[in-house]
């Protein structure tokens, strides 16, 4: 057998030959299909090829639960690619803590990981169910070399994902997800798929969880020890999600009455019409409740979104208005700098620029806002989504961490949640998701580059047009900002027809 490699258009395509039968595999995200070919040339060997795409998205990688990336023998070989990667690296046996969501796929998707890392001599430690700033944060106190998520953040259900982070709070370098990658698609059709990792992986029940999860709810407590929510009432949507356990219990340290919604996991509600994608529950909540605050976490609460007293939604771009205020107030706004997306409304541009403080924009993804941070030096940034990120305290987005500095803020302002909003005036926008079957750049399509200059050109300097693809999923993002909703919607609306037409 004989066996080469050829990069085309940035995907690798592995190439073997062996007597026998032609295959021709492709596997994209999430899709692996052997379809027959005919060997049109003066072959008499067996040739496969395997058309290696990326795996890893913004977020690690995600897909439906049992489907390729995310059946079980391709996660035994992920868990077993890292630690040999780290193990070459490190000169010992690595060792992992692994943390999961609600979801019914997380125990078995968490076993499959260890097994496979334990077939390469890691060891491997749960956490069990707790949030991925949880898991980041046990990675650097206990100096694992590696902290492994089982989540789909604010996903369905069916979905999952496995995101490793790094002691220092990053993700693991491009380089090896790259190596991750090669090996799964090697293994796919060798005798190596067939590899029997015999290794307990974890135990059903890990007396360590409680203690990690004790932990991680003592160090967030600890760093707010001034924070007072005496007559205080709080009302949390736990999105059936990891914050279930941990989020009334931090907050009633604090003296907060809280009420907690969605806070009942069964491993197929989680994100279910509730949690941050669906505010208008916390909404009616905290307005029935006569609550002075409402947060609504996503599936691992690695961030959070917010409802003032009066029921309003309070958006990330609205809490960086907020923080950028009080850090600025208290000399701790480095750089007079934030940092945020492309996502991020206009209208917090322009409130910032009021008070002398610039805007940063990056890529949308939290890798991209902590990299411009560490870059600039600058103490807050975040994405519109509630994902924000304090570097002074830690390099992961974590949505009770987010919710104890915006208290705090209210607190020392001794103000409404209201109030706190006040010089900041969200531009109309509109964000529509389509599903497309394959990813082109938009500009490569003729009728939807020509649609997109044209609305360019309607909106002028009062507006903004945003195309992108998700990180994660399928999905073209039109997003829309301009003075009058009717308008940017009908505009919205257009586009995305024609990216349907074209691409779904």
């Amino acid at each position: 057998m004989k066996g080469c490699q050829i990069y085309y258009k940035k995907i690798m395509v592995s190439i073997t030959v062996r007597n026998g039968r032609a295959r021709f595999v492709m596997a994209a995200r999430d899709l692996l299909s052997p379809v027959i070919f005919a060997i049109t040339e003066n072959l008499t060997a067996v040739t496969t090829f395997y058309f290696m795409k990326k795996l890893f998205g913004t977020d690690g990688i995600r897909g439906e639960a049992g489907i390729f990336p995310l059946d079980e023998k391709t996660i035994e070989l992920i868990g077993n690619s890292l630690a040999r990667q780290l193990t070459e690296k490190l000169g010992r046996s690595p060792r992992f803590v692994t943390g999961r969501d609600t979801r019914k796929s997380g125990a078995w998707i968490e076993q499959a990981f260890c097994k496979g890392a334990n077939a390469a001599q890691a060891d491997c430690e749960s956490a069990a169910v707790i949030t991925t700033p949880g898991v980041a944060f046990l990675t650097k106190k206990y100096n694992f070399d590696a902290g492994i998520v089982i989540s789909a953040s604010h996903n369905p259900y069916q979905d999952n994902g496995i995101k490793i982070f790094l002691p220092n709070g990053k993700k693991i370098d491009e380089s090896v997800e790259r190596e991750i990658e090669k090996d799964i698609f090697q293994n796919l059709n060798s005798q190596a798929a067939n590899l029997n990792f015999d290794s307990v992986g974890l135990s059903e029940i890990d007396v360590r969880a409680d203690n990690y999860r004790g932990i991680y709810i003592n160090y967030l407590a600890e760093d707010f020890k001034k924070l007072d929510l005496n007559n205080y009432k709080i009302v949390m949507d736990c999105a059936n999600g990891a914050a279930c356990q941990l989020a009334p219990e931090l907050f009633r340290r604090f003296g907060a009455e809280v009420v907690a919604i969605n806070d009942a996991p069964n491993g197929v509600n989680i994100n279910e019409n509730c949690g941050s994608l669906h505010l208008e529950n916390l909404q009616e909540e905290v307005l029935k409740q006569k609550a002075d605050f409402g947060v609504a976490f996503d599936g691992d609460a690695d961030r959070s979104l917010f409802v003032d007293e009066k029921g309003n939604l309070v958006d990330g771009d609205a809490v960086l208005w907020i923080m950028a205020n009080h850090l600025q107030a208290n000399g701790r706004l480095n750089n007079q700098t934030v940092v945020a997306t492309v996502m991020s409304n206009i209208g917090l541009e322009i409130a910032l620029n009021s008070k002398e403080i610039t805007l940063r924009r990056t890529a949308v993804g939290d890798k991209y806002v902590l990299a411009e941070l560490l870059k600039t030096d600058s103490a807050i940034g975040g994405e519109q989504s509630g994902h924000i990120i304090f570097p002074f305290h830690g390099l992961v987005g974590d949505g009770m961490l987010t919710a104890l500095f915006l208290l705090e803020a209210i607190r020392a302002k001794d103000a409404t949640f209201s109030a706190m909003t006040d010089g900041f005036v969200q531009f109309p926008q509109i964000l529509i998701n389509v599903k497309v079957r394959e990813k082109l750049p938009f500009e490569a399509v003729s009728e939807i580059s020509k649609a997109a200059r044209e609305i360019e050109d309607q909106l002028g300097e009062q507006g903004r047009l945003l195309l992108r693809y998700s990180g994660t999923e399928n999905l073209a993002r039109v997003m829309i900002e301009g003075e009058n909703q009717a308008a940017i919607e009908t505009q919205a609306h257009h586009l995305a027809e024609i990216i349907r037409r074209n691409l779904g």
